[in-house]
């Protein structure tokens, strides 16, 4: 590779330089991209199945698939948004016009989502797959590009923690004004206006969150390394290869897939369970409000003990608070709330570090390979994070319909105590499970910041 750098166009870096601190500017600009991703992420998971079974009369087992389907093709198309993204050029960057394009037909989308027609039944169902399944292919291109962009803004471990810190808590803060408003919002509006308020609301949070990372980002400078020649399908099986990434891979996949489930509860546990009157919102503000003030002490954490080391102790505090809820159910909602607070300290830890963490992956095989998969990485870790969050709703699903949950057009159906049971178990059982299986999963990942400074030191010294 040459050494020469050649001038860099407009909103890129010269080929081989790397920002070691990035401006301010540059992290609070990304970080908001995740108002964008926090908001479609969340509000999808908490109210599209209660859409489903409450507002439209779909079953809840059918329910559960419409809710997949979109999001199983994503699993298909976010490595090849990746691949696209890798060998895109463009004087405003390889990645930030993804971000404008795909980010502003995602807000759209989004508002038509909960807009369409509710009866019949089966018209309903079929707007909301439809237009579901065109979220999902707007937010793979907006994602995909988005998560891949810190590896080419730096190759400093230490300061990708930094910017995932920054990160997670816009992230932190998008699901607690999504999450914690969309419920009052549709209650507020009522049955007949209440889910077309949210679609709105969310939409207007998505396009916030595009304009800021789009305006953030601009002029930042980015590591240039080539896009790979090989194939699509030889660079999934590369990736594959890679040890680490799998296992880092399958433990994220795994927490995803709980949260998705503990996620899609909260309506029906607020409803049926804890039987209160804005009690979805108050599970939410005690889930996401601990990680704004605990996010930057997950990265002391880390910088003491290490991003692996902060990640088991995040996961661990995962399992604690799941293990809570179950125990608190029929003592008092304070006690509820609480555990749900121990699930969000440790949920706050379990996203800044695995995203920390899957920049090094990618950066150690850019410096062994010379050549730029991180489009395919993060493309295989999105599509994978998107089905896990989108599973995790199809389980609880499947849990519903086991307990025999009676879907209804006006959502005031009576429930049976062995669905009451279904509920609270599909909230906390089930979740607790898969979190003690990615635990042992996580023991076995190998990489440390040692090993990606000394992988970044042999990339330089290639070029």
């Amino acid at each position: 590779m040459s050494t020469a750098p050649a001038p860099a166009p407009s909103g890129r870096g010269a080929p081989g330089v790397a920002a070691t601190t990035l401006p301010r500017r540059v992290r609070i600009g990304y970080g908001l991209g995740s108002v964008a991703t926090g908001s479609f992420g969340t509000v999808p998971g908490l109210l599209l199945l209660p859409f489903l079974t409450d507002r439209i009369g779909v079953a809840a087992g059918l329910a559960g698939l419409i809710v997949l389907i979109p999001k199983a093709w994503d699993v298909v198309l976010n490595p090849i948004a990746g691949r696209i993204s890798d060998r895109f050029t463009h004087p405003a960057g390889r990645r930030r016009p993804f971000l404008l394009r795909a980010g502003g037909t995602l807000a759209v989308l989004f508002v038509l989502l909960f807009a369409g027609p509710t009866a019949p039944t089966w018209l309903g169902a079929t707007w909301v797959a439809l237009v579901f399944v065109a979220c999902a292919t707007a937010y793979a291109f907006f994602q995909v590009p988005y998560v891949a962009m810190p590896a080419e803004l730096t190759d400093e471990p230490a300061e990708r923690t930094r910017l995932m810190t920054w990160r997670v808590a816009f992230l932190a803060l998008a699901i607690l004004v999504s999450g914690g408003l969309s419920p009052a919002i549709r209650d507020g509006l009522g049955s007949e206006w209440g889910y077309r308020g949210v679609g709105v609301f969310v939409g207007l949070l998505i396009l916030f969150g595009t304009a800021a990372a789009w305006r953030g980002t601009a002029g930042a400078p980015l590591r240039d390394v080539p896009a790979p020649a090989a194939g699509l399908a030889e660079q999934l099986r590369l990736v594959a290869g890679s040890r680490d990434f799998r296992l880092l891979l399958v433990t994220f996949v795994l927490q995803a897939v709980a949260i998705g489930c503990m996620l899609a509860g909260v309506d029906y546990v607020a409803r049926w369970v804890l039987g209160r009157t804005g009690a979805a919102t108050l599970l939410f503000v005690c889930f996401v409000a601990p990680a704004l003030v605990v996010t930057p002490l997950w990265q002391v954490v880390g910088a003491r003990i290490g991003k692996k080391a902060g990640y088991a102790a995040s996961s661990l505090l995962l399992l604690l608070g799941s293990v809570g809820i179950y125990l608190a159910r029929s003592r008092s909602l304070t006690e509820v709330l609480l555990a749900v607070a121990v699930v969000g300290i440790g949920y706050a830890g379990a996203q800044m570090f695995p995203l920390a963490m899957l920049p090094d992956v990618a950066a150690v095989d850019a410096a062994r390979t010379g050549q730029n998969r991180v489009g395919v990485f993060t493309g295989v870790w999105t599509g994978a994070e998107t089905l896990g969050l989108a599973l995790g709703p199809g389980l609880y699903a499947l849990v519903l319909a086991w307990g025999g949950y009676a879907s209804s057009t006006a959502g005031q159906a009576s429930q049976a105590p062995r669905t009451l049971d279904a509920i609270h178990l599909g909230f906390s059982v089930i979740p607790a499970a898969l979190i003690a299986l990615s635990v042992l999963v996580l023991a076995r990942y190998r990489l440390d910041e040692d090993a990606v400074r000394a992988a970044a030191r042999r990339g330089e010294g290639g070029q």
